[in-house]
């Protein structure tokens, strides 16, 4: 069965729908405040500049968003093949895991230009590798990836416990977490790396990151659409069997498009561990990989889109804690359902707009016709 927004342009189906989905989130957030005896402007206002009213709100934004975009891409990779990557928490904690393995290693002995590279490439290893396994049991035994990856990142969360517990953890040291990465082991801050040529910035939490995840994005979507290893991926994704005929084998794919989606979100290691704590810790990735789903269907699963839903939910994290703190009485609680309804409405409600959108597009094209028609007519 054809989707309303099949019948949608492209350009339509990418930016007017997700706009129009997000329309309608506001404004069941606002009724959904006014409710509850608020301002819905104040609340929107306070939100708003407490994302994007300052540096130091920016920064928070986009360190949020850059985790964001790791996980979103994740998902967005495997989709394309056709495949529900549920795992990105847990390849998430592998690829902190191999961040911080490859920072206790060596970074004693090599310089930070080094290390640097070296993490990144160990956090995409680890990612990838967690991913490989499901991966393999839904192509070789067709075991479904949905419950394989859930699976995951139960063990992953089971296995990073007992590393740190019993192997990493700092002697003396009573919180669970592993010893602190020498300097070499640290991705520069965004402050850092501004003070260096003459701007001055706060310090926050965002790093030289934010980079490697719009390097991210530009990556997959060349992949995806530029290459012809990503259109055999979403030739797989789109029709298997007619792949198939075509001499495309998807197995291999499926393996491939699961191992570049555990590898994009094992990066998340290097904005949080290697970025921003430089040590490991035990629960550092505090959903981000499910929020990643809710990225990537609001981005309709593209790079573009998946970069502007990640600073939309970045906006949401920091925005809520602006809420929160400025508002008397309004809870974290409450922040969460307004969150909630947003990924509702541009997520599992993407699609209640677009019939809609469809007739309306169907009219406007009509018109034009039917006023040419009547001009030769009554010519």
């Amino acid at each position: 069965m054809t989707s309303p927004g099949a019948e949608l342009p492209r350009w339509i189906d990418l930016l007017v729908l997700p706009l129009v989905n997000l329309a309608l989130a506001l404004l069941a957030c606002g009724i959904v405040v006014a409710v509850v005896g608020y301002d819905p402007w104040q609340a929107l206002a306070l939100l708003v500049q407490g994302a994007f009213g300052s540096r130091m709100g920016l920064s928070y934004t986009l360190y949020y968003a850059t985790t964001f975009v790791f996980t979103g891409l994740a998902v967005a990779v495997a989709f394309h093949a056709g495949l529900f990557n549920i795992g990105g928490e847990g390849q998430a904690m592998m690829g902190g895991l191999g961040t911080a393995l490859a920072a206790l290693a060596f970074a004693e002995h090599l310089p930070g230009w080094a290390m640097v590279p070296l993490m990144i490439g160990a956090a995409m290893l680890f990612g990838m590798a967690w991913a490989a396994v499901p991966a393999a049991l839904q192509a070789w035994r067709g075991s479904h990836v949905v419950i394989t990856t859930i699976m995951f990142n139960f063990i992953a969360s089971a296995l990073l416990a007992f590393l740190l517990v019993d192997v990493l953890k700092e002697p003396g040291n009573m919180t669970v977490e592993s010893r602190a990465f020498a300097p070499s082991a640290r991705v520069p801050g965004m402050h850092e790396a501004l003070a260096a040529i003459g701007i001055e910035w706060p310090a926050s939490p965002l790093n030289l990151s934010v980079l490697l995840a719009l390097a991210s994005a530009v990556a997959v979507y060349l992949l995806l659409w530029r290459s012809q290893a990503g259109y055999a991926i979403r030739a797989v994704g789109h029709a298997p069997e007619a792949a198939h005929y075509g001499g495309m084998r998807p197995r291999v794919q499926i393996m491939v498009s699961m191992a570049l989606s555990g590898a994009l979100a094992g990066l998340v290691g290097i904005n949080e561990i290697a970025g921003v704590h430089g040590r490991l810790l035990l629960e550092y990735v505090v959903g981000a990989g499910f929020a990643g789903i809710a990225v990537s269907l609001i981005g309709r699963n593209h790079p573009v889109g998946i970069v502007l839903a990640a600073l939309l939910f970045g906006a949401l994290y920091q925005g809520g804690s602006e809420l929160a703190f400025e508002i008397p009485g309004f809870s974290r609680d409450m922040v969460f359902t307004l969150q909630g309804l947003i990924v509702l409405f541009s997520g599992a409600l993407s699609q209640v707009a677009a019939p809609t959108l469809a007739r309306l597009w169907r009219a406007t094209r009509r018109s034009p016709r039917a006023a040419a028609a009547q001009g030769t007519s009554d010519g």
